[in-house]
């Protein structure tokens, strides 16, 4: 059997990675980036509605080593799914989205954590130009930057939302479209005395708007002490994420260029939020990074599977915004269901395209929404006159919101 070729080593490309192992299915995974400590593979993702898929799909040893690197393992013990958005003038919260169980875990050790015991399949250092798909032939090559090809029976684009294979499907509408809203953000290390207001408000995270400025502002853990080592020492300390978001409606509303310019601009903004939270803006140190995410989206448009041999998941098939924390859920159920449709090809003589068909119809439906939804959940998030207890940024995170 010639194998599956994953092109992406991230959340998704690992996942589907390891659900093939689990049914004997032969792939490959190739990465661009040389090395898995290459880049930083983001802050902290929330698995919640995909849960149910991840237990269904991934050993018990892996779905361990996923739950031991939650951000807050003591909190995660007793979570309730609260999930608080707050007037950022008052400090007050104003709604509480519909819980879910859920599991908020630092992305690159999850990463980790989904790449033991597929090492070998992992080749890092391969960046995808270009994919050949011979006529009359039921497979396909891989061609890399540094001349290599490689073939196997189908390929799966699922690296990320500049997708190289998205590109090669799709050359006349592959980029993803701007939302005019401009998103930085910083890790950070507080001591306990500096977080406990945070935490007071939720231990875990919150957002919420400034009904004057429509600025959105995120806060999230990422490490306690107890995860970091540093508990009971003199240099206790907890990391937590603070994100700021707002309309680009002039040229004052741009990005700076460098860490320094977005950091005085989150500074700005904050002025006028609540004292704990314009505290929590102002304390961030100067020369911290600053990150900046260009938020677009690619409606999972439609495209040509050349007889089921290749197809796409993930962001590369449906890059959408954050403000819904969906993502991730989503590409994880893409994993399930296109490691079922792969298994109907390589053990119950299914053809291919009829599988893979199947496969992008459910996945088409299921995130188009998604993709609307949180695009208008994005939207909702910058301007308070409108947000009700419908708006896409409050309504429960399900696989079909309600």
């Amino acid at each position: 059997m010639e194998p599956v070729l994953i092109v992406g080593a991230g959340i998704v490309g690992l996942t589907l990675g390891q659900a093939l192992k689990q049914k004997n299915i032969p792939f490959e995974i190739f990465e661009r980036d040389a090395t898995p400590e290459a880049r930083g593979q983001g802050w902290a993702i929330t698995l919640h509605w995909a849960l149910e898929y991840m237990f269904k799909m991934l050993p018990e040893e892996t779905l361990s080593r996923i739950q031991d690197v939650q951000v807050d393992p003591d909190v995660a013990r007793h979570d309730s799914g609260n999930f608080l958005f707050i007037n950022l003038e008052t400090g007050e919260p104003k709604y509480k989205i519909p819980p879910n169980r859920r599991w908020r875990v630092n992305r690159e050790r999850m990463r980790r954590a989904l790449l033991r015991g597929i090492e070998e399949h992992v080749h890092w250092g391969h960046r995808v130009v270009g994919l050949d798909l011979p006529e009359g032939e039921n497979k396909a090559r891989l061609l890399f930057e540094d001349g290599d090809a490689v073939s196997g029976r189908l390929v799966v684009g699922v690296e990320g939302s500049r997708s190289m294979v998205r590109q090669i499907l799709r050359p006349d509408s592959f980029n993803n479209v701007p939302l005019g809203i401009n998103f930085t953000g910083v890790a950070v290390d507080l001591t306990p005395e500096e977080i406990q207001p945070l935490r007071d408000m939720d231990p875990l995270l919150f957002q919420g708007c400034h009904p004057q400025t429509g600025v959105f502002f995120w806060f999230s853990m990422l490490e306690t002490p107890h995860v970091n080592g540093t508990a009971n020492t003199a240099a206790e300390r907890y990391r937590a994420q603070i994100c700021m978001s707002w309309a680009e409606e002039g040229p004052g509303d741009k990005v700076s260029s460098t860490d320094e310019g977005r950091l005085t601009n989150m500074k700005e903004r904050a002025c006028g939020f609540a004292p704990f939270l314009e505290h929590a803006v102002n304390r961030i140190p100067d020369g911290t990074p600053v990150t900046e995410i260009k938020l677009a989206d690619w409606e999972c448009l439609d495209w040509n599977n050349h007889d089921g041999r290749v197809t796409l998941a993930g962001d590369a098939a449906h890059a959408m915004t954050m403000y819904r924390g969906e993502a991730a859920n989503h590409g994880i159920l893409d994993a399930f269901r296109l490691a079922g449709a792969i298994d109907q090809i390589y053990h119950h003589s299914v053809g291919a395209t009829v599988a893979l068909a199947g496969y992008e119809l459910e996945m088409r439906e299921r995130t188009r929404r998604a993709v609307q939804l949180s695009r208008q959940a994005c939207r909702d998030a910058h301007n308070w006159a409108s947000l009700d207890g419908n708006s896409a940024i409050l309504t429960k995170r399900a696989i079909i919101a309600s």
